[in-house]
């Protein structure tokens, strides 16, 4: 395919992109970014008692939250992101779900020992906020996106190498929660291969992802995506580094 054919039909993938909540549906069967070993939800259900006030912190479009199935009269969930924070009020909120907005991590508008359960998936947290908020025996669980996620892609499509967050790790957070006196009950973390079938599924990753990504449009990044084309003809995908790793802790 000429490269105008090309640029024509990625300029339609960027100008179609449409992403609701958290939902990556729209491009199952064109990539391949597998689950983590463990189940999530599960590990939060075994947990997790119907007469715990449970918050669910940037939930998104709320799928994993109504996933778990929690009493909707005991759950709350922030959000920061307006267009998410409106699907929630249309969504959650009619179910007796309390949705709140949030602006930082370190102030967030709930009074002290609010919560019995906190569970956060792929969304910034402030430990000493997550602490004041947590009544006493209470349980903080979180699964986050680690440093090595997309690594080589962002280091291609970014033009310098992917940064790596010191303070983004299993072990960092570990060492933070046990000073605030929780014990860690899961610790655990992993690497595997993403891989992308075509171009137009790394067209929606990088809409999606702008904190990854943050000056990504066709035109400009027209090259890089070419060099990906080129790739998965030869090789049948496009492949970069997936991350994720588990914390789960007790407030003791």
């Amino acid at each position: 395919m000429i490269d105008i054919e090309l640029m024509k039909k990625w300029k339609d993938e960027e100008n179609n992109f449409n992403l609701q909540g958290w939902d990556f549906s729209s491009i199952n069967g064109r990539w391949n970014d597998p689950n983590p070993p463990w189940d999530y939800n599960l590990i939060v259900n075994s947990y997790l008692k119907d007469t715990d006030i449970l918050l669910d912190m940037g939930t998104g479009g709320g799928e994993v939250l109504l996933a778990i199935g929690h009493p909707y009269k005991n759950t709350y969930a922030t959000e920061a992101y307006v267009p998410n924070l409106e699907l929630c009020q249309n969504t959650l909120s009619p179910l007796g779900i309390t949705i709140a907005q949030t602006f930082t991590d370190d102030k967030l508008p709930f009074e002290n020992e609010k919560f019995d359960f906190i569970i956060n998936r792929h969304e910034s947290f402030d430990l000493t906020e997550v602490n004041r908020i947590l009544k006493h025996n209470g349980y903080f669980f979180t699964q986050q996106v680690s440093n090595h996620n997309f690594y080589e892609l962002m280091t291609m499509m970014n033009d310098k190498e992917a940064e790596y967050y010191h303070s983004h790790t299993i072990e960092k957070y570990s060492e933070t929660l046990v000073q605030l006196g929780f014990q860690v009950i899961i610790k655990d973390e992993v690497k595997y291969p993403i891989r992308f079938f075509d171009v137009g599924a790394v067209i929606f990753v990088a809409k999606a992802c702008v904190w990854n990504f943050p000056d990504f449009s066709v035109e400009t990044h027209f090259d890089k995506l070419r060099k990906i084309q080129h790739e998965i003809e030869n090789n049948g995908y496009y492949q970069t580094t997936g991350g994720r790793f588990l914390l789960a802790s007790h407030k003791t």
